[in-house]
């Protein structure tokens, strides 16, 4: 897994990986897949917590096609939330998700329409490979995680977003 910290390294190998080669429309072996995907989740959260790491949160619809939830990262001892979502595709576990940050859809070059965040360099080739023993977890260790670790301070620092905090002050005045 060349181009991730040792950390990041670290992390994804202790991830269960899933076994059932199943997307949305499979039936029984879908809820199979979804079981799978919920321990490793489970499983990522946990390690997460234990190391003091939390940043995010998701929840699936009833069929465990479109999730929605938040992410967050920590810059300058300040947080900054978003809205993460993403539908798994029909071709799934063969082509990963797409992750979604809405709210900073335009304001990055590494993004797509609809603030879809771009994976195709490093990620997509790693998720190909590994098909289909990654998952949802999967992609948001090796995807989402070192995007907003790249990305956040990047539109901070040059003034793109603000925290919400300082939106509220400069709006107020």
């Amino acid at each position: 897994m060349d181009g991730w910290d040792t950390t990041t390294t670290s992390t994804v190998q202790k991830i269960p990986l899933l076994s059932t080669r199943a997307g949305p429309r499979d039936g029984e072996k879908w809820t199979q897949r979804r079981k799978e995907e919920f321990m490793a989740l489970i499983k990522y959260m946990e390690m997460n917590k234990e190391r003091d790491n939390d940043w995010f949160r998701i929840s699936p619809n009833q069929d465990g096609t479109k999730w929605k939830g938040k992410c967050w990262y920590i810059h300058n001892l300040l947080k900054y939330e978003f809205d993460l979502q993403f539908e798994i595709p029909v071709t799934y576990p063969m082509t990963a998700p797409e992750l979604e940050l809405p709210e900073l859809d335009g304001k990055t070059a590494k993004m797509y329409r609809g603030g879809k965040i771009c994976l195709t360099i490093h990620f997509k080739p790693l998720w190909s490979k590994n098909c289909p023993r990654f998952g949802i977890a999967h992609a948001l260790c090796l995807g989402l995680g070192p995007w907003l670790a790249a990305e956040i301070p990047h539109l901070v620092d040059t003034g793109v977003i603000q925290h919400k905090e300082k939106e509220v002050t400069a709006a107020s005045s």
